[in-house]
C-alpha cells in the first residue's frame, strides 16, 4: 500500500471514530497531515518501515479502543462504540505495549 493509501485509510478511520466531532475531525486530519509531510522525504528502507508500522499501529488502536461519548439534548451523554471496538468484558487487561503508547505520554505534570 503506498502514503497516498495509508494516509487516506487513516482519515477514514478518522472519519468513522470521530463522526460528527468536528474539532476532534480537524486536529486529527491536522495531525495525519502534518506527519505525513514531515516524513515523506524519509527513504531509508527501515526507516519506512517503521513509519508504516506506526501508521498501522494507530489506525488499529483508533478503530479499535476509542469510544465516542455523545451529548444527549437533556445534558446526558451516551457512548458512541463501534462494532470494532475492543471490549474487555471477556479479555483480561493487557497494557498496551510502551512503543504504541509513547507518543502520546504527557512530558509535562498537571497540578
Amino acid at each position: 500500500m503506498n502514503q497516498e493509501l495509508r494516509r487516506k485509510q487513516l482519515h477514514r478511520t478518522t472519519l468513522m471514530v470521530f463522526e460528527g466531532d468536528t474539532t476532534a475531525l480537524a486536529a486529527a486530519r491536522e495531525k495525519i497531515n502534518t506527519e505525513f509531510v514531515k516524513n515523506k522525504h524519509v527513504s531509508n528502507a527501515d526507516a519506512v518501515e517503521e513509519l508504516i508500522t506506526v501508521g498501522q499501529q494507530v489506525e488499529e488502536i483508533l478503530r479499535t479502543s476509542v469510544i465516542q461519548a455523545v451529548r444527549k439534548d437533556d445534558g446526558c451523554y451516551r457512548a458512541r462504540i463501534l462494532g470494532q471496538t475492543t471490549r474487555l468484558d471477556n479479555k483480561p487487561y493487557q497494557p498496551m505495549p510502551e512503543s504504541m503508547v509513547k507518543s502520546f505520554k504527557k512530558t509535562t505534570k498537571c497540578n
